[in-house]
């Protein structure tokens, strides 16, 4: 996975220096120190990585100053999602990234307000972007919304709660987790590509790596869950198990789940051998989407 740690040394700092300079100035002071709580508080930042690795996979580089805008946006959406999925009317947990969740670092309230706030500055870093066209912009909140709203992360959500207790086909629960991990990396990946002005055919590869990536993301996180201890993890280990969700562990049992997990990485490969730019990083993240351990 050193391909994958020499890529994010490269980017790292400069997705969070954008995150830091767009976390807004809020008249209330804990609603600030609790986006900011939310939004900074580490993570592996796969999602704006894969923005960077999906406009490079075209144009071959990274320079292109839209795409710190989009890193902004998509990191926003997932730590607002996290945010709202650790309160206590969702998968109430009081750990995430080897700390208190912003609900209890904070409470709960604030935590919702903040969540919110991180969802609309997502959309307010894409609105504000100059260095693209108007029709660029418009595609980029469209994939946004796409990936983060009804049809995507929000109704894997609601999938996944009404899931509870009950026993899911792998069709069912490889269409819950399309929307809920899966759609906000499709977002990610397409963003890049848009910013790049992929064509309709780069659009569609990257769309069957970036789906086959989020597939395995989930894979690997269900077998991290029964495999790697809280401390490793960040977060409450058998949290799934202790709920009784559905999961490709209990499912297909974890040799089977592991087994998967390696398919879909081929799957995502095979996906972009044909695009013209640099594919390497997209290759490096995938293989560590399925090998991290945590």
């Amino acid at each position: 996975m050193s391909n994958f740690f020499n890529y994010t040394d490269r980017l790292r700092p400069r997705i969070e220096h954008a995150l830091i300079e767009a976390i807004p100035a809020t008249a209330n002071s804990q609603l600030g120190e609790a986006i900011n709580y939310a939004l900074t508080g580490g993570g592996k930042r796969i999602r704006p990585l894969l923005a960077f690795a999906s406009y490079e996979a075209i144009q071959g580089h990274t320079d292109h100053s839209a795409l710190d805008a989009v890193a902004c946006a998509v990191e926003a959406i997932h730590a607002y999602s996290l945010v709202h999925d650790d309160l206590p009317a969702m998968d109430d947990d009081d750990l995430r990234r080897g700390r208190a969740t912003c609900h209890i670092a904070f409470d709960e309230a604030l935590a919702i307000l903040a969540g919110d706030a991180l969802q609309t500055l997502a959309f307010e870093q894409l609105a504000n972007i100059d260095s693209v066209n108007a029709d660029v912009k418009v595609r980029l909140i469209k994939a946004l919304c796409a990936g983060a709203g009804h049809q995507g992360m929000v109704l894997g959500q609601a999938i996944d709660l009404a899931a509870v207790d009950n026993t899911l086909t792998l069709k069912q629960l490889e269409n819950m987790h399309c929307c809920k991990t899966g759609a906000l990396i499709n977002a990610s990946v397409t963003m890049g590509a848009l910013v790049a002005e992929a064509d309709d055919s780069a659009l569609s590869a990257l769309w069957a790596f970036s789906t086959a990536v989020g597939l395995a993301f989930q894979v690997q996180d269900d077998i991290l869950d029964v495999t790697a201890d809280t401390q490793t993890l960040g977060k409450t280990q058998g949290a799934d198990a202790a709920k009784n969700k559905p999961t490709y562990v209990s499912l297909l049992g974890l040799d089977a789940a592991r087994q998967h997990a390696a398919r879909l990485l081929e799957e995502a490969k095979a996906a972009i051998a044909h695009l013209p730019g640099n594919t390497a990083p997209l290759h490096h993240i995938a293989q560590y989407v399925v090998e991290r351990e945590r």
